[in-house]
This record gives structure tokens, sequence and C-alpha cells, in this order.
């Protein structure tokens, strides 16, 4: 296995699974924690993922599939694109985004960092991935969490798009839109300038 990444969570390894290559995600020891509990939060950490993403490819929403599921590690496919924070796509791209995170809002997940970097642009399609905070809900509260993450990340035109693309088949788009408006008018989510 070839280290390619590190994140708060994990580590991603390149590695072949059976003939495929494919990527490893290891929730590997932390020293700081009690062994014990940090053997207990890794193995429960992995395992919702999996479950997340099983769940989420059953229900066709674009994400990488699994191949193989460990105590801390998640085997998975490796996709050949580009982070959408890096890629250079036409503005009606993003409703294809759009569209994918309302697909995975409408299977009661939310993702907890769904940002342009969390998104892999493989030819003309979008694939959600890193799914290490997401959570099964239907809390209008966490779904409108999600989106202002993407508004905060993405220029006025674009993110006009992606919501255009949230909103196509999705019936509890005015619930989710109404929260946001109400989560941006709290005191912590709101820009401040200094004088």
């Amino acid at each position: 296995m070839k280290r390619i990444g590190c994140g708060a969570e994990a580590v991603m390894y390149r590695c072949d699974s059976f003939g495929i290559e494919a990527l490893a995600k290891v929730r590997e020891p932390k020293r700081y924690r009690i062994k014990a509990l940090d053997d207990e939060l890794r193995a429960l950490r992995t395992r919702r993922e999996a479950k997340i993403m099983s769940l989420l490819a059953e229900k066709r929403v674009p994400v990488p599939g699994i191949l193989a599921v460990g105590m801390y590690t998640i085997v998975m496919e490796k996709l050949d694109g580009t982070l959408l924070r890096d890629a250079k796509k036409s503005q009606g791209f993003y409703a294809k985004v759009g569209r994918a995170v309302g697909s995975m809002h409408r299977a009661g997940v939310v993702h907890g960092d769904m940002t342009p970097a969390n998104i892999m642009v493989v030819g003309a399609r979008p694939f959600i991935i890193d799914f290490g905070l997401a959570g099964i809900t239907d809390s209008a509260e966490e779904r409108a969490l999600d989106i202002l993450l993407m508004k905060r990340s993405l220029e006025v035109k674009r993110f006009a798009s992606f919501l255009r693309g949230y909103s196509s088949g999705n019936s509890g788009i005015g619930r989710v839109v109404e929260r946001l408006s109400i989560i941006e008018k709290r005191g912590r989510y709101q820009v401040r300038t200094l004088a």
C-alpha cells in the first residue's frame, strides 16, 4: 500500500484489491486516547461510514463502491477524477452536484462536510466522497447545514445552479431553505468584518 493522503480521521492508501486498483481508508490509532476507547471509536466510525456508503450505493447515489471492510479499514474503488475544488467546471455542472446532494438527503443521509473538496468529478459525473462525518437523519437542520457549507464554498451563480439541481425532485426543499435562512441569522454563522 502507498500512502497518498491524511485527514483528521484517517489515512488514505492506494492499494490493490483482487487485481482492482483501489483506495484503503484506514483509521489508525490515536495515541492521545485510552486504547480501549480508541479501538471502540475507530471500529464504530468505520462501520458507520461503510453502512452509509452501502446505503447510498443501494439508492443509486453516486459514491465510491465498497470492495471490503475491516475492523478499522474501508477498501473502496479508486475514482479517476479531480476534486471539484480543483476542477474547472461550467456553472451548469453544479446543478448535477445539487441533484447528487439532493439524492443523498432523500436517502436519509447528511454529509457533515459538504464542500467542493468532497466532490470528485469523474468525466461528466460528480461523486460524493468522504463520509467520515456523515449521519443518518431526516433533520432539516442537518440538511441545511450541508447546504450552508456549499453556499459558503461557491460563488453566487454556481450556488444558484447547485440549488436548482438540489430542488429538482426534492419535495422537502422548502423546509431546508427555511432552516438555512434561520441558521444564517444566528450570530456564529454570520460573516464578521474587522473595523
